[in-house]
């Protein structure tokens, strides 16, 4: 299908974009800027065996919390290490484990990191013997020594990184552009192009791992897609993309979130982006169950998805007109929670950059997303992102 036909078309070069439509995606570019040269990788191969060699080399056992003891260490009174039954040597907490060694006891991690080690040591012993969960599971890792990755409740449903990548790599390969699926390209902002093709290096690279979790995101941005017109006529673009994200330690859930967007700057923030939606899986009893069942078939079907439903919804939103009079458009806003003053910010933002008030479902959604731009408390910007994506989904109904 063409572009002309609201479809996808593949591109040889670079496309101009608006990207002062839809929404900000500020996730990506966090992970991009915290994460040292260490935890960047350039293929999703390399990823994957960076992730799935910790685990090969990782232990599982369920122990009874008042079996382990707790010491300084005789060379370093400064460190402290585990004695857990049926272990030959003993074992080193990282620095995160140490921190969820003290949770499920109930333990002040900071105050404890403090102590000199033979008195954090009593302290955590102490924790351990009144533990009245009795049991705990523990995660280790040999390599060199045997260190601590992480400790939880019995119940914790342990979801491995390497799984996560693996179900990516069934359909984006290497995520280089092997397949469709790829690192995503830069937003020239002199031209206010996107440019798919540019090198994978550490520095634009967006697969990470780190030894508490691993996030992957990939775009198809060499497929472009026609989404209706912009007010000077020009196409207005969209590609598919995608991030998830995992921690076998339990620093965080699994989750997936799918999307369309109209660019990647440099920074990795992501531009324009609409259609959000967002899985995510605690690492409860039944987690692995639930990451069979439903994560990794959901992103599979996105993956390989036909962007139509995508642009038939946009384009009834920009049919379907719902308000052609100044009182119509400050009713249809009120009516759906708005209050005054955004429902007068929401109308002033689409004359100031359409040149026009808001008439379609589209106007309005457009004008509410770019409200919610400028929004600094986090959970009034989602909520209005929210009201935004029930009103573009409502429309193709």
């Amino acid at each position: 299908m063409s572009n002309t036909d609201f479809g996808s078309t593949q591109t040889l070069a670079g496309f101009k974009v608006d990207i002062s439509r839809g929404q900000r995606i500020g996730w990506v570019s966090s992970e991009w800027f915290l994460r040292p040269d260490d935890e960047r990788y350039l293929s999703l191969g390399e990823l994957y065996c960076a992730v799935k060699r910790r685990a090969d080399h990782a232990q599982v056992s369920t122990v009874e919390s008042a079996a382990i003891r707790v010491e300084a260490t005789r060379d370093n009174a400064e460190r402290l290490e585990l004695i857990v039954p049926g272990k030959d040597r003993p074992i080193a907490p990282t620095h995160w484990s140490y921190g969820q060694l003290c949770s499920l006891i109930g333990a002040p991690a900071a105050y404890l990191r403090r102590l000199p080690a033979p008195l954090s040591a009593l302290n955590l012993q102490h924790g351990l013997l009144q533990h009245r969960a009795e049991l705990v599971k523990t995660l280790e890792m040999e390599d060199g020594r045997t260190e601590l990755r992480a400790v939880t409740g019995p119940d914790y449903g342990r979801i491995w990184d390497h799984e996560l990548v693996l179900a990516v790599m069934k359909f984006a390969g290497n995520g280089t552009g092997d397949t469709i699926w790829k690192v995503p390209g830069l937003l020239d902002w002199a031209s206010m192009t996107h440019n798919p093709f540019v090198d994978i290096t550490k520095d634009t690279t967006t697969l990470y791992a780190s030894d508490r979790d691993v996030f992957v995101f990939l775009v198809d941005d060499t497929h472009p897609i026609e989404a209706g017109r912009l007010p000077n006529g020009e196409p207005d673009l969209f590609f598919r993309g995608f991030y998830a994200w995992n921690s076998e330690v339990g620093s965080k859930t699994l989750g997936i979130a799918s999307f369309y967007l109209r660019a990647v700057c440099a920074n990795r923030n992501i531009w324009g982006a609409e259609s959000f939606e967002e899985i995510s899986i605690r690492h409860s009893k039944f987690a692995a169950d639930r990451f069979a069942h439903e994560a990794a078939p959901a992103l599979a079907r996105f993956a390989n998805s036909s962007p139509g439903a995508f642009v038939a919804g946009i384009k009834a939103a920009r049919e379907r007109i719902v308000a052609r009079s100044e009182e119509d458009r400050h009713a249809f806003l009120r009516r759906r929670g708005f209050s005054k003053g955004e429902t007068a910010g929401i109308i002033e933002t689409v004359l100031r950059e359409e040149g026009r008030p808001p008439e379609s479902v589209f106007d309005f959604v457009q004008g509410i997303t770019a409200l919610a731009r400028d929004k600094s408390n986090q959970d009034t910007r989602l909520e209005l992102e929210g009201k935004a994506g029930k009103l573009l989904e409502g429309a193709s109904r």
